[in-house]
């Protein structure tokens, strides 16, 4: 396939700005419109255009492997492709071949297709410390399904979730908690307490100050930071003591981490987790998976109270559950896990060297797990900066790298990450600057990106 070169020169060495005279005017337009008609711009507040420097919030075309195109005809190397959903790279063939099998077969029938039968199977052998499976189309659907059931299971009214990790559900349990309640009574919030990432003994005091209260611990197994030694088996012990369920949020680690999820990699079981993102590869499916003592109190064949769990008309359209096999079938035979890896170590060794050669090795500060890599900008205090993102952002933009992570797909190619890096090191570069004038205002074009969670518009 032909392709469109990018859209700046990746001269290295040059300290100009540039993004100078960069712009994006059917962009512009088209966010213009979608501002009219769908609130916030985007279906995803990550998407929306206030992340972005002002004017320069590109609306795609298309996109294949790790590039995508703007609808002004700029091709950039994608990173965070899909908020970490398409972690195959776009138009992945093996994906696509499969949807394409299911297509012509229809996509939603009155009973259960044996696809249903085929993609639960799969799912269970690459995550085998589950004993069971219910898939749904988005994170928030399965992430709260699994706080019902713990709260059913255990009779408790709270839910004690991980301060520290960003999101876990467009629900009221979780968004309560957020800089963003607007509309959710103030009795539902405070049946949500926190507790810090790696600290064990705050937990535990915690459960102690509620007892008999939590019904679970719903966490990330890791993010940008590694798990402390032995923190997720403490956990483990701490819930099995009090009484909690103990949830793994895997939306992200899942097949980032491993195949089967950090749970795998790290050795600890829980009792229900929460898969999707990657799973799919940009198709909407999610899975909440766990113990079938749990899980069956969603079902039909006990003797409790039931639970109404999961019930989505379109939680197993064929289609996508034919994506998700895919999906599987490629991380296990082509390694992919590893080639994010090492994808991922290439990208962040070679962004950590450009900046140190432009004396901002301090300022932009790569971090994270090399399959899920994310950036600091930070000012010349050392404190994380809106603006300098800013800056950043717009000089990656200018190069032909579209980034709000350095997340990488298998997709990527050396060439790719040798553009990054030498995008990159134009970036610090503009950066140094700003950083000498103590005001990076003339560099940003505009408003500072904002942060996803405030609340003012």
């Amino acid at each position: 396939m032909a392709h469109t070169q990018y859209r700046a020169s990746t001269d290295s060495t040059d300290t100009a700005d540039s993004a100078e005279g960069f712009a994006l005017p059917r962009s512009r337009a088209a966010n213009e419109r979608l501002h009219a008609m769908v609130p916030g711009g985007a279906h995803t507040y990550a998407k929306g255009d206030d992340q972005y420097p002002e004017h320069l919030a590109p609306v795609i075309s298309h996109g294949r492997g790790a590039h995508v195109w703007d609808v002004d005809g700029n091709r950039y190397i994608e990173y965070g492709s899909g908020l970490r959903s398409v972690s195959l790279g776009h138009a992945h063939p093996r994906v696509i071949e499969a949807v394409r099998r299911e297509l012509d077969r229809g996509s939603n029938f009155v009973r259960p297709s044996v696809m249903e039968v085929e993609a639960a199977e799969r799912f269970l052998a690459t995550v085998p410390t589950a004993d069971m499976v219910k898939f749904a189309k988005n994170g928030s659907d399965a992430t709260t399904a699994a706080v019902r059931l713990a709260r059913a299971a255990t009779g408790r009214p709270r839910v004690a979730l991980c301060g520290d990790h960003p999101f876990f559900s467009v629900d009221d349990w979780f968004i309560g908690t957020t800089p963003m309640p607007a509309g959710i009574p103030a009795a539902t919030n405070e049946l949500t307490v926190a507790f810090p990432y790696g600290d064990l003994a705050a937990t535990e005091k915690l459960l102690a100050r509620y007892p008999d209260e939590i019904a679970c611990l719903i966490l990330e197994p890791a993010t940008h930071t590694e798990p402390p030694p032995r923190y997720l088996s403490g956990l483990r012990e701490l819930a099995d003591r009090h009484g909690c369920v103990l949830i793994f949020d895997e939306m992200i680690t899942g097949f980032r981490w491993s195949e089967a999820g950090a749970q795998s990699l790290y050795g600890v079981v829980p009792d229900l987790s929460t898969f999707g993102k990657a799973l799919g590869n940009g198709f909407a499916v999610s899975a909440l998976a766990g113990r079938r003592e749990l899980m069956e109190r969603g079902g039909l064949r006990h003797s409790d109270e039931r639970v109404f769990l999961l019930s989505t008309t379109h939680g197993a359209e064929t289609h996508c559950l034919a994506a998700a096999m895919a999906v599987q079938a490629t991380y296990v035979e082509d390694g992919v896990t590893a080639q994010l890896h090492a994808l991922g170590e290439r990208l962040a060794a070679g962004v950590r060297s450009a900046a140190a050669g432009m004396g901002v090795g301090d300022n932009i500060v790569v971090r994270g797990r090399p399959s899920n890599l994310v950036f600091a900008t930070l000012d010349q205090n050392g404190q994380p900066s809106q603006q300098y993102r800013t800056l950043f952002l717009r000089q990656l933009l200018a190069g032909g790298v579209l980034a709000p992570s350095f997340v990488v797909s298998s997709a990527l190619s050396d060439g790719d990450i040798d553009h990054t890096v030498e995008v990159v090191a134009q970036a610090c570069a503009v950066y140094r600057k700003a950083l000498d004038a103590g005001d990076p205002t003339p560099w940003l074009g505009g408003r500072p990106v904002k942060p996803v969670f405030r609340p003012l518009a």
